[in-house]
């Protein structure tokens, strides 16, 4: 697209404001992104992307002259009066949402009415109204992202809606939101700051409930010797239920489901509110990690000694992002139990180095299963489809797999010489 829009101000260049700033300018605006870690901006000003995001480093080339990268607020400021604010909001050792980078950025604006203050972040329900108490000459606007990793750029530029929540008294500022979104043609829902909050957070923990509840399906069929692949299928087809987050497997992960359920839970609990579900729903989580060391000792008893390898170690694929990941637990656990951990990862060794400094990281997938007593697929990258599984066979102790995300094809393992098992199939 030709032709200058309004300027846009980032608060903060992870994933989510990264993607926003890289696919406004994409449309058109220019963008000052703001950034507290000098080396990020240093990478980003030379044109360096500092995550793995498909379609990102075409974005960021192709716009290079519309953005630009500062570690001055000040700056920000002088040069746009939309902010957007996408720092990170970590759980605390209570499971509660640490807002202190939300703080820092509302403790650095100018209370002067000349900009407005547009949420990202993901924050609990009522933060908006503390925030416009303490700022209450600054327009403010909660404008959610539903942005999935390994797909936000798509996201961004096709969203499903837009949900923009504002006040009496802002509908100016939530007007000018609504137009930057009006050209990517999704929904827009207009609603009050708190109930844009809950829409967030509600939205993921229903997302994270389909999961453990079809791994706990995947389990019930385990034991009574049905496939969780067809019974998924089967209830996706039902447009009540519709089959995304039917895929059963060894647990969500990453920067949004295990903190956003925490954070709604903590809400919950903070006024009072015993949030049953959401507690089963963390619960079935963490245990389904676990079942897949089960399944190694049920084939190869003691793990003492045994050489096991993890194939992938991002939470999901087509991202390096290691928080929360599932092999993070699967490789303590292992290793709890006495077994050697081997890995390989197409995208996050970097990360991975520094949370698995006792794991062997490999170079390649055929590289990690040399000697190997046992594999366990993690992370469902497309190269481990496509494997030569009849020569990583030859290369391993014993060819067993358990393959945590259903993802491999049962038939062409066995047929390749492999002890195959799933989760949830027969």
């Amino acid at each position: 697209m030709t032709g200058d829009r309004e300027p846009i101000g980032v608060v903060g260049v992870g994933w989510v404001g990264l993607v926003t700033a890289a696919c406004f300018a994409e449309l058109g605006h220019r963008v000052v992104a703001r950034e507290i870690v000098p080396e990020k901006v240093e990478a980003l000003s030379r044109g360096e992307t500092t995550i793995h995001e498909p379609g990102l480093d075409e974005l960021l080339a192709r716009n290079a002259e519309r953005l630009a990268f500062t570690t001055d607020m000040g700056e920000l400021l002088d040069a746009a009066r939309l902010l957007f604010v996408c720092v990170d909001t970590p759980p605390t050792r209570s499971g509660d949402a640490d807002l202190s980078r939300v703080r820092s950025v509302v403790g650095e604006l100018r209370a002067d009415g000349d900009h407005v203050l547009i949420m990202k972040s993901t924050v609990p329900a009522g933060t908006g109204e503390t925030i416009r108490r303490d700022l209450p000459g600054v327009p403010y606007v909660s404008c959610p992202e539903f942005l999935k990793e390994g797909a936000a750029v798509a996201d961004f530029l096709h969203p499903d809606r837009v949900v923009i929540g504002a006040d009496h008294g802002d509908g100016e500022a939530a007007a000018a939101v609504a137009g930057l979104y009006e050209p990517l043609g999704g929904e827009i829902v207009r609603t009050d700051v708190t109930s844009a909050e809950m829409i967030k957070l509600a939205s993921n923990a229903f997302l994270a409930t389909k999961i453990s509840f079809i791994n706990e399906i995947a389990n019930v069929c385990e034991e009574v010797g049905a496939d969780v692949s067809e019974v998924a299928h089967g209830m996706g087809l039902d447009n009540r239920i519709g089959p995304s987050f039917l895929r059963a497997g060894i647990g969500y992960g990453g920067s949004c489901f295990p903190k956003d359920v925490s954070a709604l839970k903590m809400l919950a609990g903070n006024t009072g509110y015993h949030f049953q579900l959401l507690n089963a729903v963390i619960e079935v989580n963490e245990l389904q990690k676990r079942r897949v060391v089960g399944k190694l000792q049920a084939h190869l008893g003691s793990l003492a000694g045994r050489r096991v390898a993890l194939l992938g170690l991002a939470f999901k694929p087509d991202t390096d992002d290691m928080r929360e990941a599932s092999s993070l637990v699967l490789a303590a656990r292992l290793q709890g139990e006495g077994a050697e951990v081997a890995a390989y990862d197409p995208v996050a060794e970097r990360p991975a180095r520094e949370l698995l400094d006792s794991v062997e990281l490999r170079g390649s997938a055929l590289e990690a299963l040399d000697g190997a007593d046992a594999a366990v697929l993690v992370t469902e990258w497309p190269e481990f489809a496509e494997l030569d599984w009849a020569a990583a066979a030859e290369r391993m102790a014993r060819p067993l797999i358990v393959d945590g995300r259903n993802f491999l094809d049962p038939e062409r393992l066995r047929a390749a010489g492999f002890e195959y098992e799933g989760i949830g199939r027969p």
